[in-house]
């Protein structure tokens, strides 16, 4: 691996660890792994496999078909509406996830997670205006909600617009103190702060994204993220015996389950060849019933 896309990984690790982890949400497409399913040749099931497992596309269309019928009589099911999505996400159908989950959210206008998946769906299919423009809906009532934040974000990145994704993080931290006044919590400074401190960083605006880390570690001594995320900075620079304490330090606050991913980020060498580990929820998952 060349050192430009070693350097790009380890700034994108920091969306991966340093931001997702702590907002019990992952931004990485819920979307993806469907599609990548429905592209994915399937290999010719061996003896062993049982009967019951072979047709799972077949049972699949079978139970879409069975959501369909009672959606005909019923339109406002939800529990029908969430079958069809699952079925269809299942399939691989990520065209066919759009008219449930627009449906969804007309009916959970208070629950974003069904609006956000749709905007990922929407992006998976290269509707970029439609996906963005979900992401603003959201942004309109909820300002601060940091997975539209995040998802709008990588977006204008995708489109090759930093500048508008650093003028709405900045924008959304300039009204972050009126908004938590108004209602307390409302939005994640830290976060916001993290998200812009990525953006700076994948410009290689490295001081202004060094800068922003600080600034969110004042908030919280014990958070692990912006120690983290200055880290991964400071090492795609080459500044390793700065970065190594900041590991360290980061591995110490982090909950168990990041502490081998900090670890293993902190050792490797210039021929990392490791692919990002993902939280992301399996395709197939749709928000919980309100």
């Amino acid at each position: 691996m060349t050192t430009e896309k070693r350097n790009r990984w380890m700034i994108n690790v920091v969306l991966i660890l340093a931001v997702i982890s702590f907002i019990g949400f992952s931004i990485i497409p819920l979307i993806e792994g469907a599609l990548t399913a429905s592209q994915t040749p399937k290999a010719s099931p061996s003896p062993s496999q049982t009967a019951s497992s072979i047709p799972n596309r077949e049972q699949l269309q079978k139970q879409a078909e069975g959501y369909e019928l009672v959606l005909q009589r019923e339109p406002d099911n939800q529990t029908a509406l969430r079958g069809l999505l699952e079925a269809r996400l299942g399939m691989g159908d990520v065209k066919g996830s759009i008219a449930p989950l627009e449906k969804l959210v007309k009916l959970n206008p208070n629950q974003t997670d069904y609006a956000i998946l749709l905007a990922q769906a929407k992006q998976q299919l290269n509707d970029l205006e439609g996906a963005a423009q979900t992401y603003r809906d959201i942004l309109k009532v909820k300002q601060g909600n940091i997975k539209a934040l995040d998802g709008l974000t990588t977006l204008l990145l995708q489109q090759k617009r930093p500048e508008a994704a650093i003028g709405l993080l900045q924008d959304t931290l300039k009204t972050a103190p009126k908004a938590n006044q108004i209602e307390a919590g409302s939005v994640d400074v830290p976060s916001v702060q993290l998200l812009l401190g990525r953006v700076y960083a994948e410009q290689k605006r490295y001081d202004e994204a060094i800068a922003m880390y600080d600034e969110a570690a004042k908030s919280d001594e014990n958070d692990f993220r912006p120690v983290l995320a200055k880290a991964i900075v400071l090492k795609a620079q080459g500044k390793t015996d700065e970065a190594k304490p900041l590991f360290n330090s980061a591995a110490n606050l982090a909950p168990a389950q990041y502490k081998d991913q900090i670890n293993e980020l902190a050792s490797s060498s210039t021929s990392i060849t490791t692919t990002p580990p993902s939280t992301a929820p399996t395709p197939t998952s749709v928000p919980a019933s309100p």
